[in-house]
This record gives C-alpha cells, structure tokens and sequence, in this order.
C-alpha cells in the first residue's frame, strides 16, 4: 500500500512539473504579453577580454534584440506593444553544465536535466523572466566558441559567443536564434552542408527570381547563395523570421 502511494505522490508531482512546463511555453508564445527574456553574462573562459566585454555591458546593451522582435511581430501583425524585453541580470561566477562531447539520447537528456537544476540554483532574474538565457563570453583569440543550445524544457538557452565589440551585433544574432529555439523554433539547415533548406530556410521562398537572397530567415542562420557558400549575417537587420518558424513560435497562426 506504501509502495503505491508513493508512486502515485511521484506521478502527481511529475504531472504537476509537466503542467507548469506546458503553461509557461503556452504563455510565453501566446505573445498578448511582453516576453520578459532575463540574460545572464559568463565570462566562460576567466579571460581577461571577456572581464573587460562583461563590465561594458548595461541596460542598452541588447536593445537590437527587442527592436527585431518589434519589427517581425508587427510584421505577422502581433499588437503587443514591447513582444521582447530583454533585461541584463548580475554576471555568474559559475558556467552551466557542458553538453556530452559525444551526443546521444541518453547523455543529451542526462545533461538537460543536469542543466535545467544548475539553472533552478542560480539567482532569481528581477523582473521575473519568462526566459533565461545564460551567455557565455570567450575571447575570440581562439577563433571559434563551443556549440550554443536552447532547451524547450525549462526555457532555457545556453549560449556561447566571441568577447568583441565587433562582434556585439553577429553575437545578438546567435542570442535570437537561441532564444527561438527555448520557444519551440526548429533549425532551417542541413546538418551536414550548414545550407539552408528550401523553401523553409529561406527568408523569401517566393522571390522571383530566387537568388539573390536578401535576407537570412534566423533559424537557417545563413544567407542563401546560388553556386556558392552560404553567408553568415553581420546583424538582425539583415535577418528575418521565416512563415515556418513564425507558426513554431505562434506568431502565425497554421
């Protein structure tokens, strides 16, 4: 009797956790409300230029990202007046949980569990935030930063970008793309070849003629080009949200 009882207190919380997790992606893609997004600075690699791009950050920093959301939501004719709100919260002292170096099902679900209560014992964001985003900053002298990753379950999105001013409008391109991924947004890309799919990784299927692409849609993360390498975007202004990604994130209604 003892035994099933506590199975079914377990089940009861398990389906309560379940339900909160439900709500709040719900809520968070409802868009009648601002989506308060609380970022977290991490200077991941204890570098001196990452200390120097951390300390330079203020209220300001991120504003790009709100006016991107502004503009694609005013696009699919969302009438929310601020849909993102991006607010920066006290640098952590401690990175997240590293994913598994060699994926699999069991070890990505491992550490997304791992992740999600390193997450629950950070501080709470003020104001309370729909989203949390952890970003961590690396000196770029290595050339390259590990893979970024936006979780569903908990929304919440780790992501890793260069230490540079020069790169502050490229990084808040990465930190978009995340933060769509933490409201249910696939990726446009093939896996192998980094092209964008089509018509789903395009920012204009139906332009005529197709090429030259003008735009990148933000979940192929790359302009298209006809017989030649796709192009990394420099800033949002030259991204937009594609018709499949808006109905992922319940800009467009199917």
């Amino acid at each position: 009797m003892w035994k099933k009882l506590r199975i079914a207190v377990l089940l009861f919380i398990l389906a309560t956790v379940a339900l909160g997790a439900w709500r709040a992606k719900h809520a968070a893609t409802e868009w009648k409300d601002t989506l308060h997004v609380a970022l977290y600075p991490i200077n991941a690699d204890g570098s001196t230029g990452a200390a120097k791009t951390i300390a330079a950050l203020d209220a300001e920093s991120f504003t790009g990202i709100d006016d991107f959301f502004s503009e694609e939501a005013a696009r699919y004719g969302v009438k929310a007046l601020r849909p993102v709100h991006v607010t920066l919260q006290p640098a952590l002292k401690e990175a997240p949980p590293a994913p598994p170096a060699a994926p699999s099902m069991l070890g990505t679900i491992a550490w997304s569990l791992k992740l999600r209560w390193w997450a629950w014992r950070q501080p709470d964001a003020r104001p309370i935030a729909n989203v949390r985003l952890f970003v961590n900053y690396y000196d770029p002298q290595d050339g390259r930063v590990p893979d970024s990753h936006g979780l569903q379950e908990g929304l919440i999105g780790v992501v890793n970008v260069f230490a540079s001013r020069d790169m502050r409008r490229a990084n808040e391109v990465v930190i978009a793309h995340e933060l769509l991924h933490t409201l249910g947004a696939t990726d446009k890309y093939d896996f192998g070849s980094l092209e964008p799919r089509y018509p789903e990784g395009f920012a204009e299927p139906d332009r005529e003629p197709r090429y030259p692409q003008r735009f990148c849609e933000l979940m192929a993360g790359r302009i298209p080009r006809e017989n030649a390498n796709p192009e990394q975007p420099h800033a949002l202004d030259q991204c937009l949200i594609g018709e499949k990604t808006a109905q992922e994130i319940g800009l467009r209604r199917p």
